[in-house]
């Protein structure tokens, strides 16, 4: 055989194998992509994604659109020709696989974190848009779960308004565990609470609920440590002055929350927040308005910029990456608050766009 026709015919050969390896090989790696992008003002499955009633409306026009971040499965294996695809590719990220899922966390596990965490952003984005128009939100400490074969078992019930620990008042979620941690275990402590039922009847009728009972509770060692504990979770339960609910399926995680809240207040107020312009963003959301960063930031504005959107509304931690690669057409907002990003959407509506705070790589 010629030397130059062996030496093709072992390259081929060489490619071949390279070209199995390739295929077959699953190193740990998962991929992220941008995902689809929902007008809150707008529609998601035929009905409105924002329902307002018992309270006026006001029409809105242009987009107050929330952005998503598309990601391969917890059980799916990416090839390496795959993951080389996606490290050449532009609007695509790979990851390490355990960055998306840490500790061999399921995908079931992680939806369900996503699901309970996109539950809390709407549940905060309420409070935020409220507190932000200066409607009054009655907000109270409430038991959210009592574990099972714990002290708190029988004797405190999920729902349970809880007005004091040892006679101190309780203001917060966090008041109870330091409350509680205050004993050693084997130590009593004293819960004064509202039943849960007699809790809702003056929800019901729009009164605070009064008529505190106190139990009292032997405290044990936690599992994790030598703290004492009664075995419950405090959590927050907001009672609002009309009703507000959020439809939207297939989406989880708390990253809407800023986009949400704004939303709400588009459609409580006179003023038309965005002019009729396209504005898109992210950013978590705390009861006190203030805006978090998220992850995926980069595949955000890939997906807000294909969509249509001409300006993006992006929380301060995460200006640096998003400023580092701006897809063209795509002006960056930087906002820390909710207060910040309906200040900049009146600037964006009246043309001051010189004045919009920026992002920098800086």
């Amino acid at each position: 055989m010629p030397r130059r026709t062996a030496t093709m015919l072992a390259s081929t050969l060489i490619l071949i194998v390279l070209l199995c390896v390739g295929v077959l090989t699953t190193p740990p790696y998962s991929e992220m992509s941008p995902g689809p992008t929902v007008n809150t003002l707008g529609e998601s499955g035929g009905e409105p994604v924002l329902q307002i009633s018992g309270r006026k409306t006001y029409p809105t026009s242009g987009h107050l659109n929330m952005t998503t971040v598309r990601v391969t499965g917890a059980d799916y294996k990416m090839n390496i020709a795959e993951v080389v695809y996606g490290w050449l590719a532009h609007d695509n990220v790979v990851v390490p696989h355990d960055t998306l899922y840490p500790d061999g966390k399921t995908e079931e596990q992680s939806n369900q974190e996503n699901a309970e965490e996109f539950s809390q952003s709407q549940e905060s984005a309420k409070v935020a848009a409220l507190r932000e128009l200066g409607i009054p939100v009655r907000t109270r400490v409430v038991v959210s779960s009592v574990r099972k074969d714990s002290p708190a078992q029988g004797r405190l019930h999920a729902g349970d308004v809880i007005k004091a620990v040892d006679g101190a008042p309780v203001k917060a979620p966090d008041d109870v565990a330091k409350a509680v941690t205050k004993h050693e275990p084997g130590g009593k402590v004293v819960f004064s609470v509202v039943p849960a039922k007699e809790a809702a009847a003056a929800e019901k009728a729009g009164k605070e609920p009064s008529g505190a009972q106190d139990v009292s509770l032997t405290t044990v060692k936690a599992g994790d440590g030598d703290r004492a504990i009664v075995g419950i979770t405090a959590g927050t339960d907001h009672t609002f002055p009309f009703s507000i609910d959020i439809k939207l399926a297939d989406v989880g995680g708390p990253s809407a929350g800023l986009m949400f809240a704004l939303g709400i207040v588009d459609k409580l107020t006179p003023a038309d927040l965005t002019g009729g312009k396209f504005v898109a963003g992210t950013g978590t959301i705390d009861e006190t308005g203030a805006v978090g960063p998220i992850g995926g930031i980069e595949m955000k504005l890939v997906g807000a910029r294909n969509a249509g959107a001409e300006y993006f509304l992006t929380p301060s931690d995460n200006c640096k990456a998003a400023a580092s690669d701006i897809p063209d057409g795509l002006t960056l907002v930087k906002v820390g608050t909710i207060d910040d990003a309906t200040k900049a959407l009146e600037k964006i509506r009246g043309g001051d766009t010189a004045g919009l705070p920026s992002c920098s790589t800086g």
